[in-house]
């Protein structure tokens, strides 16, 4: 597997599709959270991938044609953590273009607030508050419209 994933874990990152739905990146090192968010994010109509930490996100960031039209990032993770993957992102003016939600069960105020993100959201949240914040900050495209 590539750099930064944890052995024995499927990755998806390498799995963005050319569709017309808005790329929602989620970056959770929590196996069970990530997929949980990329199925509610699905579900809403998104298509969603998963980064098990910041350094992988970084390395799909990199390489693929196709940016995320957003990016719900967890703070507390092995190897490249949500704070860290903030100050990177500060110098890459392409990465400061697509919206940011830090999403964490840790403080996210003060000395530990992560820099330059566009909202946050603590954990545990309310799947339909995710929803409406991935909305607000990626849009989306849905033949259908909404489901809610």
């Amino acid at each position: 597997m590539g750099a930064g994933v944890p052995e024995g874990e499927p990755s998806n990152v390498a799995e963005a599709k050319t569709t017309d739905r808005a790329l929602v990146l989620v970056i959770d090192d929590d196996g069970d959270i990530r997929e949980g968010i990329i199925g509610l994010l699905e579900e809403e109509g998104f298509e969603a991938i998963g980064a098990h930490n910041g350094l992988e996100a970084l390395n799909f960031l990199a390489d693929s044609p196709r940016k995320p039209s957003l990016i719900l990032l967890d703070l507390m993770m092995p190897i490249l953590d949500g704070w860290t993957f903030c100050k990177v992102r500060q110098g890459v003016s392409t990465l400061m273009q697509i919206p940011v939600v830090a999403i964490s069960a840790g403080p996210m105020d003060g000395p530990r607030e992560p820099l330059r993100v566009d909202a946050t959201l603590p954990k545990p949240f309310d799947p339909d508050a995710l929803a409406w914040l991935a909305m607000r900050m990626a849009g989306r495209k849905r033949a259908d419209g909404p489901r809610r």
